[in-house]
C-alpha cells in the first residue's frame, strides 16, 4: 500500500488494484502549490467529516473519476440527491469493498456542510487492504474509545493522526492516542494549513520520540509505503 500525503487531511492511498482519496482539500489549500486535484482519479472517496477543508474537492473528482463517495449516511444521502453515487455506513460498522475491509470508529468532533445542513457524526476509519491495517483518525480528540480498535481490528501498521491542535489532538495527545492503539508509527496530518494549526516540527517529533513512537512529518505530494 503506497500512501501520498497531499496537505492537510489529504491522502491519496494506491492498494494494489485500487485507488482512494482520502478528505480532498486540494485546491484550496493555501500551503499547496504543488498539485491539482484534477491530476487524480479516484476509484473511491473517503471523508471522515462535512466541514470545507476536508471536502473542497469532492464533487469535481466525484465526476472526473465517477468515483464512489464512502462516508457516514447523512453525507452519503446529501451527495446521492446531487447525484453522486455513495456508500453510506455509521459508527461500529464494516465493510468489504473491492479494495479490501473498512471500519468506521469513533471520533469525536464536529460535522456540518459548508451550507449549514448537518454533516451527521464525525468518524475515523480503519482500512484493511493487501495485508496491512491503517488507522485513519479524522479530526478528533483524544478518547479512550481508541484502546478498541487494537482489540477490534488486530495490530495497526500505521496511525494517520492530526496534531495540530485548537481543532484537533496536539502532539502530546497524539501520541497517546497511539499508545492507546498500540502503534509506534505515526503519520502526521492537520497542521499547518491555518494560523491557529501551525506547530513546531522538531517538538512535535521530540514528543512523539520520548513516547517511542516515531512522527513521520510528510511534505505534500511525498509518499510512503506501508
Amino acid at each position: 500500500m503506497k500512501i501520498t500525503y497531499l496537505g492537510h487531511n489529504s491522502l491519496w492511498i494506491e492498494t494494489e488494484n485500487h485507488k482512494i482519496m482520502v478528505d480532498p482539500f486540494i485546491s484550496a489549500n493555501p500551503l499547496n502549490d504543488k498539485i491539482k486535484a484534477s491530476q487524480f482519479h479516484p476509484d473511491y472517496i473517503l471523508l471522515t467529516h462535512a466541514h470545507e477543508d476536508h471536502i473542497a474537492d469532492v464533487e469535481n473528482l466525484a465526476t472526473l473519476g465517477n468515483s464512489k463517495i464512502i462516508s457516514n449516511f447523512e453525507i452519503v444521502t446529501y451527495y446521492d440527491k446531487k447525484g453522486y453515487q455513495g456508500h453510506g455506513m455509521n459508527t461500529g460498522g464494516s465493510f468489504d469493498f473491492p479494495f479490501g475491509r473498512l471500519t468506521s470508529v469513533v471520533a469525536h468532533h464536529s460535522s456540518v456542510f459548508p451550507d449549514g445542513t448537518y454533516g451527521g457524526n464525525p468518524n475515523g476509519y480503519v482500512l484493511q487492504a493487501d495485508g496491512k491495517t491503517i488507522y485513519i483518525a479524522g479530526d478528533t480528540a483524544l478518547t479512550y474509545d481508541m484502546k478498541l480498535i487494537p482489540l477490534l481490528c488486530g495490530k495497526i501498521d500505521l496511525a494517520i493522526l492530526p496534531i495540530g491542535d485548537n481543532f484537533t489532538m496536539d502532539a502530546k495527545a497524539a501520541s497517546i492516542a497511539a499508545d492507546f492503539v498500540e502503534c509506534d508509527k505515526v503519520l502526521g496530518c492537520h497542521y499547518d494549513t491555518f494560523p491557529p494549526i501551525k506547530i513546531d516540527h522538531e517538538s512535535a517529533k521530540e514528543t512523539f520520540k520520548a513516547a517511542n513512537k516515531e512522527l513521520l512529518l510528510l511534505g505534500i505530494g511525498e509518499s510512503m509505503d506501508v
